[in-house]
């Protein structure tokens, strides 16, 4: 047998050396093949996790909030999420009830909410008396074309036309779009607006102090008060409406607003906002019935026969009115927006003159074929 040589490795420290190693077995090739696929399974997985990861980070998240409860025309905005529209644009958006557009303005403004939905009004209320706000609400799609504004009063009063209204008891809340206006109502209809004594109330008394008779001619959203009248149990055929834009009022009514610090940050997504926004209303329009499912998706105590018909009464009423068709779907005539400024600053009395142009921008809405949704 041969014998072993030894080998010092350290002082005082020998071990024992084979003459010849002993040959390393060779490493099956199929073991080799799925070592190489379980590696490359694992940097698979390892990538596909940072992907996914990357693409959910860059989804950006909007606060929204509408103007008014979920009523029939919030099924315009919440029709494109239950589609899935927002998301397909990297947009987490969430939706949230309002209580007047005042209110909406004022939350945009301190930065509670991103975007919303608010009368223009009462955007250009906030820029008469905050000049130096340093983070205003600026509008950038028109969607109610006209002011759902109107006097409404029943037939019984004996008001049949604006010259009816002389002497007459007129009742709204405070911060109602047609109570602010009527002003300009009165002014473009010959009577004097500093003889109407008013009387306020909590909105959901507005329409029962009328049927009541304590009142003879409110004001409100046409689409609102009439159906509030018909679950009082009035008839179609004994209100009289009187709707501001058939009475010289052309006022804008409701746009998508969003922050100043929103727009310079997020610049892509408001842009994204508004196409997903358009699609949504494009498809509501076609078929009002499936915007009220997704309604009630959202809220399931709504009554959809009425929301179905409230929904119908505002787009045909304010948003594929005349003037919205004469102008496109999310877009405003600047000299008729520039009138409406001077027009709101002497009926609301704000502090200072209001420039039409720091409060609107068209430089996000969607392309023209997008915004063809008046159909």
């Amino acid at each position: 047998m041969p014998q072993s040589r030894a080998a010092q490795v350290s002082p005082g420290v020998f071990t024992a050396v084979s003459e010849k190693p002993a040959a390393r077995p060779p490493r099956a090739p199929a073991r080799r093949r799925l070592l190489k696929l379980g590696a490359m399974l694992g940097t698979s997985l390892v990538l596909s996790t940072q992907f996914a990861g990357a693409a959910h980070a860059q989804a950006t998240k909007v606060r929204f909030q509408l103007d008014w409860r979920f009523e029939g025309p919030a099924a315009l905005f919440l029709l494109g999420e239950q589609k899935g529209y927002y998301k397909a644009e990297k947009l987490e958006v969430a939706f949230d009830a309002g209580n007047g557009s005042g209110n909406v303005v004022n939350r945009v403004a301190s930065g509670t909410y991103d975007m919303g939905f608010a009368d223009m009004s009462s955007v250009m209320e906030f820029y008469g008396n905050n000049p130096d706000a340093k983070n205003k609400p600026v509008a950038v799609m028109m969607v109610y074309n006209n002011t759902p504004a109107a006097i409404l009063a029943l037939k019984k009063s004996g008001i049949r036309a604006p010259k009816d209204l002389a002497g007459k008891r007129m009742g709204a809340p405070v911060f109602d779009a047609g109570r602010r206006a009527f002003p300009l109502f009165a002014r473009a209809n010959g009577l004097q607006a500093s003889s109407f004594n008013w009387q306020a109330m909590d909105p959901t008394l507005r329409e029962t102090m009328l049927v009541r008779g304590d009142l003879d001619a409110i004001t409100g959203f046409s689409f609102t008060s009439i159906l509030n009248l018909n679950a009082r149990g009035v008839k179609d055929e004994d209100i009289v409406v009187l709707p501001y834009p058939q009475f010289g009022v052309k006022l804008y009514g409701n746009a998508v607003i969003a922050s100043e610090a929103f727009i310079k940050q997020n610049p892509e997504a408001v842009k994204a906002f508004l196409r997903a926004f358009s699609k949504s209303a494009r498809d509501v329009i076609a078929r009002p019935e499936e915007g009220i499912r997704a309604l009630k998706a959202r809220d399931g105590i709504i009554d959809e026969k009425l929301e179905t018909r409230r929904l119908k009464l505002a787009l045909d009423s304010v948003v594929r009115s005349p003037d919205a068709r004469a102008e496109g779907f999310g877009r405003v005539s600047k000299p008729r927006l520039s009138l409406m400024a001077s027009q709101v600053a002497d009926a609301f009395g704000t502090k200072g003159r209001i420039n039409a142009d720091a409060l609107w921008t068209d430089a996000y809405l969607p392309s023209a074929a997008e915004l063809d949704v008046l159909r």
